[in-house]
């Protein structure tokens, strides 16, 4: 899971829950996971591509800002 990228979905920020849309290989799709954001303080926008760095199962990741 971690490496994997997606997309905001729902603002991710602290004291926020936000939600991404992550591509997932492994089950040939994409899926919703509840997020939030690795570096403390910073705030993604709905359509911030991101990058997953912590997986807490079953649906918790910690993403930060993708480079593009």
């Amino acid at each position: 899971m971690v490496g994997n990228t997606g997309r905001v979905t729902g603002r991710v920020g602290a004291g926020l829950v936000g939600e991404v849309l992550v591509h997932v290989p492994e089950r040939q799709g994409t899926e919703a996971f509840l997020a939030y954001p690795s570096v403390p303080d910073e705030t993604l926008p709905i359509g911030t591509p991101v990058v997953v760095v912590e997986y807490q199962p079953p649906r918790t990741v910690y993403v930060a800002r993708a480079l593009v």
